[in-house]
């Protein structure tokens, strides 16, 4: 586990600690969803998907995140009650930004395999509040090179890049994942000029050539 140095609330649950002795608090009370969370990663994340419309795994980083033990959960709180609106769920995540920076600096080695996956358990029966609190934070993480996604068994309703039939979203607990922005998220970002704008001075103006046809008019 890896605590906050400046806020002891704010802690990263580590693989490792699902299996410890003598785990975690965060791990007693939320360790089915966070193992079901660990177990999608590795069975869908991590694997080629027939539909997926390209080769290799869902998600490229996943396997490099688990084997570098750079795959962190947590179940974000929203202080002493319950998250009960979005501004909760944006409430609550929101300083989990800033500690990213920090915690996976853009010059480290291993930045691009870190990730953090917010967990929201509770909201499997208001599955609109992650999609409108990832809509409600995406400005400011990508405004600092981050990305933020959104996961649920809902799924949300964003077709896959290369199969636009399939939702690619879909997760076995509700959850918000910060990683570092990659060059090939830029389809993902190309339709809000600052969005583009802040992509582009990530990576320094350069698109790759796979991509620069499917987004070429809008990166003008």
């Amino acid at each position: 586990m890896i605590t906050h140095p400046e806020d002891p609330s704010l802690r990263l649950i580590e693989v490792a600690d699902l299996d410890a002795t003598s785990p975690p608090p965060e791990v007693l009370a939320h360790g089915d969803a966070m193992r079901a969370v660990v177990e999608w990663a590795e069975t869908y994340l991590c694997r080629p998907h027939p539909d997926l419309g390209r080769n290799g795994p869902v998600c490229p980083y996943a396997q490099g995140s688990l084997s570098r033990g750079k795959f962190y959960l947590a179940v974000p709180e929203a202080g002493p009650r319950a998250i009960e609106t979005v501004e909760d769920v944006v409430a609550a995540v929101e300083p989990y930004r800033a500690w990213f920076t920090t915690l996976a600096p853009l010059n480290g080695l291993e930045a691009v395999f870190t990730t953090i996956l917010l967990l929201l358990p509770g909201l499997g029966d208001r599955l609109e509040f992650i999609d409108s609190a990832q809509n409600a934070l995406k400005d400011a993480f990508v405004d600092e090179g981050l990305m933020i996604g959104e996961f649920h068994d809902g799924p949300p309703d964003k077709p896959g890049l290369w199969n636009p039939l399939l939702r690619p979203l879909a997760g076995p607990v509700p959850l918000l994942a910060i990683r570092h922005m990659v060059t090939t998220d830029l389809p993902f970002l190309w339709g809000d000029p600052a969005h583009r704008r802040a992509y582009l001075a990530r990576f320094n103006g350069k698109v790759p050539a796979h991509l620069r046809e499917a987004v070429m008019e809008g990166v003008e």
